[in-house]
This record gives structure tokens, sequence and C-alpha cells, in this order.
């Protein structure tokens, strides 16, 4: 296995996870209730690690309240990956969380630069419109921008306040120790994520209440530090965060998907055009390098990532192993494989592109 790296800013190689499960003390996600293998996403155990997630079971089956808290970062087009965090979302929502999703226009701005008014435009046009064409529903969900968080002064101070009470239960060691390299700018949104995933807990919000955030293993320090600092502070008496951990989508050539490389990704408003140029073009092949020789050993559907794709559309199990059974005997080819996933995704896109442009009308409802 190639070296990797995972951190909340940069995740590139082949990454280990089992490695990652050991390096940041996670546990690999067991046996799930029966309601799970309606997902697909844990049905395939895309999600496969956790920390604390046995409460949310636990409330899940009682049929008890409970928070799934999530945010976005509004930078970049909207592609696949972003939609398989989406998808979990919704999940949860139809399992009966409250959702709270904080738009993150403070960290683009300490971390990129990116102004509020660029970050609230692309917020809306690319993530919240997306969200609410895959199924987002405006009831029980609560979607605000960490440079507004409420009009509602008592619940806004509450949330600022617990942004700058954190900052006095974490050192300036502990986050170079958590981060490696660390700015004031980082410092700063490393705070405001942890007042993201702790405030809903505060009475002015849910009071006490389980919480859960679904996660890509590099946002795990962030998890880290927020769970640290949420034991220290004392006066709030914080319920601990739990947490969920998902595979990270591919890009086309290799590594994690990623909005600023153009040409690792498939967009949710790309048409069928680019889809098939992008696919055939930049998707990496597990295939052989002559027909013949892919017909006698077979390609490595474990490496291709048109098949790695699949996994994530393709909802009939059956017809996937044998898609992964045809590939890796050689019955089918690269090219053909390819072809599926084009059709699988363009029929996807279409639909989806529809359900985007009713959903400009529903906006009011969720802002």
């Amino acid at each position: 296995m190639a070296q990797f790296v995972v951190t909340p800013w940069d995740v590139k190689g082949d990454i280990d996870y089992d490695k990652l499960i050991k390096e940041f003390g996670l546990s690999p996600l067991g046996p799930l209730p029966d309601v799970f293998t309606e997902n697909l996403l844990f049905r395939r155990r895309k999600v496969f690690a956790h920390r604390d997630f046995p409460k949310i079971l636990m409330r899940i089956k009682d049929k008890k309240p409970f928070v799934m808290m999530t945010g976005l970062m509004p930078s970049g087009k909207f592609h696949i990956g972003h939609a398989i965090l989406a998808q979990q979302m919704i999940y949860y929502q139809k399992l009966g969380a409250k959702l709270y999703i904080a738009i993150a226009d403070i960290e683009v701005l300490l971390a990129r630069g990116q102004s509020l008014e660029e970050s609230r435009k692309v917020a809306v046009e690319e993530y919240l419109l997306n969200y609410i064409a895959l199924g987002l529903k405006p009831e029980n969900c609560e979607i605000y921008f960490q440079s507004e968080r409420s009009q509602d002064a008592t619940k806004a101070n509450a949330y600022y306040r617990l942004q700058n009470t954190l900052a006095n239960h974490a050192t300036f060691n502990e986050f170079k120790a958590v981060y490696g390299e660390i700015t004031p700018g980082k410092m700063m949104a490393s705070l405001l994520q942890a007042a993201d995933m702790l405030h809903p807990m505060l009475p002015e919000f849910e009071g006490p209440i389980p919480v859960v955030v679904p996660v890509g293993t590099d946002q795990d320090p962030h998890l880290r530090l927020a769970r640290d600092m949420a034991k220290r502070a004392k006066a709030y008496k914080f319920d601990t965060l739990a947490s969920t951990y998902h595979l990270f989508v591919p890009g086309l050539g290799s590594g994690k998907m990623s909005s600023s490389e153009k040409n690792s990704y498939i967009a949710l408003t790309d048409d069928p055009k680019t889809v098939k140029k992008k696919v055939n073009k930049y998707a990496f092949s597990g295939g052989k390098d002559t027909v013949e020789e892919h017909r006698e050993k077979g390609g490595d559907p474990d490496v291709d990532v048109a098949y790695q794709y699949l996994t994530f559309f393709e909802e009939d199990d059956d017809k996937l192993e044998q898609l992964y059974q045809d590939y890796k005997t050689g019955k089918l080819l690269s090219g053909e494989l390819k072809a599926i996933l084009i059709k699988k995704l363009n029929a996807f896109l279409a639909e989806h592109q529809k359900k985007r442009t009713a959903a400009k009308k529903q906006l009011k409802k969720y802002l």
C-alpha cells in the first residue's frame, strides 16, 4: 500500500482504512438493526467505523429524539462524493433525527479567502438545491450560516458564547498535535466547528440530546478536539458526541474526489455528454492492456473506478456481484463496464436535474 495522507485539509494516496481505524482509535461498525439494510451505504459498509454510535441506535430503536449534525464547505461544484453524505443526512431524517446543517462560510473565509457573499451563493445554488432534489425535507431541519447563526438573539448569543468559551478548554500545543501545521485562522475555524457540533445540546436549542456527526475520516481531528473540549467544559454537561465514518468516493483518476480538480469528479449538474467524456477519458481502469490479455486474465474491479462508482449507484446487490465476477474473469471488458456506469449515472442525473429545477421554488422553506 502506497503512503497516504489524511488531514482535514488534504487527502491523497491509497487509503488504508484498517490502518486509519487503528491510528485514529475508531471502532469498526458492527451488526446494525434490520432497518439499516434499506440504505445502500450502510448495507454495503460504505459507512465502516464509528465512535459511540450504539447510543444513537438505541434512540432509533426506542423512537426517541436525537440530532444528526453536519456541515458543508460552500466552495466548488457539488459532486457525487458530496451526494454520499447528503444521502446519509436524508436517511437519518427518515429515521427520526432532527438535522442541523452548518454552512461553513466563516471557515471558507479563513482557510481560502472566499467572501461571505460568494459562499452564500455557492451554498444555495450548489448545495441546498441538490440536497432538496435528493430528498431533504424542511421539517425537523435547521440550516444556518456560521456567520449568521440565528435571527433569534438568545440562540445566536448562546452559539457564539460557546465558541469563545471553548477556547478556554484547549491549548495551542493540543491544536498543533491534532492538526500539525496550525494558524490562527485554522484555530478559529476548529473552535467554530466544535460549537457547530455541540450547540444542539444547549438549552437554547434542543437541550440534553445525543448528537451524531457523520464524516469522512479526514474530519476526525475536528471530532476528537470537540469531544475533548466538551469533557473539560464542565459547566455545560455535554453528552459525548457520536460519529460515523464513511469511505471516500474515489476521484476519476485516483485519490479522493475533489471539487478543486474538475477532471476528478462527476458533478450533479453535468450533462450526458460531459459524463461520458469524463468517464471514458479519466476513470482509472482495472483492465488489462489488451483485449486478449483481459479475456485471459480478467480485470481488477477492486481498483477499477467505474466498478467502484457502481457500488454507490447500482441498488441491485445480485447484479452488482455479477458485474464483479464478469469483470474479474474477463467476460466483461473495461469499456463495457464504463458504458454500464455512464448509462446508470446519466439516468440518475436526468431525474435528479428535473428535481433540482423544481427545488428552486422550495428554497424559502429551508432558509
